[in-house]
């Protein structure tokens, strides 16, 4: 923290602009998870400790570039005030009347929100010189800029990027912690080094598995993704999700695991139904073969015997990195395959890393501790991006 503020030199009477990440999810304007709030306080009291007169922004959900009630960051801004245990000042706009007065109002050490930054246009446009002139009107806010959302820093969007072009700047407590852990996993890991990867889709990972295929020992893979691996080999997959214009690549991953010497080890036995959970009626899981799929079935998570041997991979290893559940863990009919891998993540002896996205909300929805793992990530995208090796905006900007 003393290199946060140390950075920008003595902060006190100062307006530091935080670009925090507080998109969390929200049910009738009730927030569900709170997680990347709670990941954003630190840096923020700590500005505030040192009596800067702190200022959030920040993006909910994704609006048109126009308010939008259903996305005002109102009550995460109530939230905040509550983790603080201070009065959080909210603005009504970003860049208008309101945020102006809203600052103007702070005194050192006092904590500001403004609303929703993508009710404005200007925040994700294409066009430099749009995202620059409304950057130039979030800079008037401030003296310096704190990058803090690590869940944002793989766009270039004028909170993100161009504001850090007008402002001296530093990255967040946050953001340096994740940036420290992405190369933990990149540069000489510990070995055995094991990756878990799920979620619904094979195109989705695409990069980080063609890189990975490099660095891992084993690539663990279930979810929904696991199908179209499954069909590669020549598996029935009854009406399970497949994405059969990525059955080619599946089958050049596998082909090239096995002459490289990487594992790529996919699950024995799956949890099937007729149907995806509803509420309108009663789970039916059954578990069959990989190569006992019905065809009126869909696959919806691993089975205790693939669990089993995942978790096993996982516990042995010194370096485990995942992302992606093994199923549809919002159901208990279909979580038991994501419990086995998060309960072994937690007796890795080495550096254990979630990473972000819907794994983060899996570990606290199926009740662990936070602390129980090495690292969970605020940012699943930009997490998957550092993997691939590609170059992060909203990092390059401030290693300028």
């Amino acid at each position: 923290m003393d290199s946060l503020t140390g950075a920008l030199g003595d902060v006190r009477g100062k307006r530091v602009l935080v670009r925090s990440d507080l998109n969390v999810p929200l049910d009738h304007g009730r927030i569900t998870d709170d997680g990347r709030i709670r990941a954003s306080v630190p840096t923020i009291r700590t500005l505030a400790e040192a009596g800067a007169r702190v200022v959030v922004t920040a993006h909910l959900g994704r609006p048109k570039g126009e308010p939008d009630p259903a996305y005002s960051l109102a009550p995460v801004a109530a939230r905040l005030g509550e983790l603080l245990g201070a009065d959080v000042a909210f603005a009504a706009d970003t860049v208008g009347p309101s945020a102006s007065d809203t600052v103007a109002g702070l005194e050192d050490g006092q904590v500001a929100v403004l609303e929703n930054v993508r009710f404005n246009p200007g925040e994700t446009s294409k066009e430099d010189e749009i995202r620059t002139a409304f950057a130039s009107e979030l800079a008037k806010l401030a003296d310096a800029f704190v990058s803090d959302g690590f869940g944002v820093v793989h766009r270039k969007q004028a909170s993100v990027y161009d504001i850090a072009l007008q402002l001296p700047s530093t990255m967040g407590a946050l953001v340096a912690t994740e940036i420290d852990v992405l190369r933990r996993l990149t540069h000489e890991p510990a070995r055995p080094y094991v990756v878990v990867l799920g979620g619904s889709k094979v195109s989705d990972k695409l990069g980080v598995i063609d890189n990975l295929m490099g660095q891992a020992d084993r690539l663990l893979i279930g979810g929904g993704m696991v199908f179209t691996f499954l069909a590669a080999q020549g598996h029935e997959v009854g009406t399970s999700l497949l994405e059969e214009d990525q059955l080619d690549t599946c089958r050049s991953y596998l082909a090239r695991a096995e002459e490289t010497g990487v594992e790529i080890v996919l699950p024995t036995d799956i949890v099937v139904d007729t149907a995806f959970p509803s509420g309108d009626r009663e789970p039916r899981p059954q578990v069959v073969a990989v190569d006992a799929i019905p065809a009126d079935s869909l696959g919806l998570d691993i089975g205790p015997t693939s669990a089993a041997a995942f978790a096993e991979a996982v516990r042995s290893a010194r370096t485990v990195f995942w992302n992606g559940p093994m199923g549809v863990f919002e159901s208990d009919a279909f979580a038991a395959g994501t419990r086995a891998v998060a309960e072994a993540l937690t007796q890795v002896d080495g550096l254990s890393v979630v990473g972000g996205g819907d794994s983060a909300a899996a570990v606290r929805t199926l009740g662990f501790e936070e602390s129980a793992f090495g690292h969970i990530s605020t940012g699943g995208g930009a997490s998957l991006e550092y993997l691939e090796g590609k170059e992060l905006p909203g990092i390059a900007v401030l290693e300028r």
